[in-house]
């Protein structure tokens, strides 16, 4: 091979490096973003990078690679692939070229059963190439809807996501934003304008903080892209590769015997008071350490990922200060949402329930808490992954038998001494069963007191529910820790068989 082919292919690689040139690498660094090829860099491990389509055009006068590096690597010593949008090149916009190229690496990630991840950062499909673009976005999203559940696919948004792009991360896992720069919608600030004359910005419209606290479309916001991208290894650190593997399991150096004698005090005596739950997780879990979803959306529930005894898990909990912990619709979807996933790739869940109910109210009723609700229903019964549950107060009515109830098939059944467990709290009860003699009462006060004494002791508490063997122990908190990994080692052989049928009909 003579020096002037090898000179050759070094200018050429040095062209495809250089994006849109200079002064758009400049105007990116500007608004405080990194470029696609920097992005790549903080995300995966140094110097495993492999792209591929370095010299991809559509026509000749075309950008080389054309607006999205793609490629693949390691996080953490273990195999992803990746695609990265280069806003610097015609906008990061979306056409035949790049779309095959993100094709490519989604169908490799496929083929070997390795996460995807995409970092998003384009001003939509490229206008010019017509319907060429659409079907490149078609093509995309069909990837997206083949993958899911097969492979762990994350949507890192890091610039504009607008019209038909936002469904691609809709359709992937998780998505994470970045506060000031990220922004994800259907129709733009002067669509919504023209159209129903509201006044709105980029931000107020589709930014960070509306899609972490009020969507949900976000799962993850953090202040900038250095943090975002470490935080997407962080989580790939619970994953496998694939629905065929085991989550990766980390040497733990918290003693799984550990106790925990915080918890035997953290549970209010007065049954109205709230406590902080993320306490109770920080006790258990490996070095207080785990990974929260949707920290801001619907807050009385709360769902993520930590490790016991080593071993990857799925938190649902309630959150006793937000609401009381009743689940409503936001936090029925985000629930049962979270359950498929750990499902889906052999994530066992820990579930810890304090919950009064589902939360009554005209408005519920009317945006479909019945449907919404029936989602975590079904999310519990349908996983057949190791489902652990401990009740550490209330649980009422449907909101018992939802969260990971023996009746769903939870495989082992805790509760703590403080539980009460019955079809709806004491106070309730008594005004219904005997609401004739209160009426009647010369002191009414005085027999409601006694009728929820009496209540609290025939059946709101755990050892009722452990008699019929709804509950497989009632344990002293402290060892809550060791009786859940004990649990854990117990099923790991855990194998459940169905009817056959091409796939179930979720109430969406």
């Amino acid at each position: 091979m003579g020096r002037d082919a090898i000179n050759r292919l070094w200018q050429l690689e040095s062209q495809a490096r250089q994006g849109g040139g200079p002064q758009r690498i400049e105007q990116q660094h500007a608004k405080g973003k990194y470029t696609a090829r920097e992005r790549l860099d903080l995300l995966l491990d140094p110097g495993t990078f492999q792209e591929l389509d370095a010299f991809a055009q559509q026509n000749e006068n075309d950008a080389l690679g054309d607006s999205v590096v793609v490629g693949g690597g390691m996080i953490a010593g273990r195999p992803v692939y990746v695609y990265a949008q280069d806003f610097t090149v015609q906008g990061g916009s979306v056409g035949i070229a790049h779309g095959r190229k993100v094709c490519k690496v989604m169908d490799l990630a496929l083929t070997n059963g390795t996460p995807l991840i995409g970092l998003n950062d384009s001003g939509g499909a490229r206008i010019q190439e017509g319907v060429d673009a659409l079907a490149a976005y078609g093509e995309i999203l069909y990837r997206n809807t083949i993958a899911s559940g097969v492979i762990p696919q994350i949507s890192v948004i890091l610039g504009p996501c607008a019209g038909g792009a936002v469904y691609s991360p809709a359709i992937t896992d998780f998505t994470f934003m970045v506060q000031g720069t990220s922004h994800m919608f259907i129709t733009g600030p002067d669509v919504v304008r023209a159209v129903t004359r509201e006044e709105v910005n980029f931000e107020t419209l589709g930014g960070a903080q509306v899609h972490g606290r009020q969507s949900g479309v976000a799962h993850f916001v953090y202040e900038d892209e250095t943090t975002t991208l470490a935080e997407v290894r962080r989580l790939l650190s619970y994953l496998p590769g694939n629905n065929a593997d085991d989550p990766p399991w980390h040497a733990p150096t918290d003693p799984p015997d550990r106790l925990a004698a915080e918890l035997d005090e953290i549970v209010p005596e007065a049954p109205d008071r709230p406590y902080d739950m993320r306490r109770v997780i920080q006790a258990v879990v490996d070095e207080g350490d785990w990974l929260e979803v949707h920290r801001e959306f619907a807050p009385s529930l709360l769902v993520g990922f930590a490790r016991l005894g080593g071993h990857p898990v799925g938190l649902v909990t309630q959150q006793p200060p937000d609401l009381a912990g009743v689940l409503n619709i936001d936090a029925s979807d985000k629930g049962a949402r979270f359950i498929r996933f750990c499902d889906c790739f052999n994530i066992p869940l820990v579930t810890f329930a304090d919950t009064p109910g589902f939360l009554p109210g005209v408005g519920q009723e009317h945006g479909g808490i019945i449907r919404h609700g029936a989602k975590m229903i079904y999310a519990y019964a349908e996983a057949t992954v190791p489902k652990l549950s401990v009740i550490t107060r209330k649980a009422y009515g449907g909101a018992y038998i939802v969260m990971s109830s023996k009746h769903l098939r939870g495989d082992v059944n805790l509760a703590w001494p403080s539980a009460e467990i019955a079809v709806m709290g004491p106070e309730g009860a008594v005004n219904v069963i005997h609401r004739k003699a209160l009426a009647e009462a010369a002191d009414a006060d005085a027999l409601r007191t006694s009728l929820i004494a009496q209540y609290r002791e025939q059946f709101a508490n755990p050892y009722v529910a452990a008699a019929r063997g709804y509950l497989d122990a009632v344990i002293v908190p402290r060892e809550t820790r060791p009786r859940l990994i004990a649990a854990l080692h117990m099923l790991a052989g855990k194998r459940v068989s169905r009817p056959k049928k091409k796939h179930g009909n979720i109430p969406l």
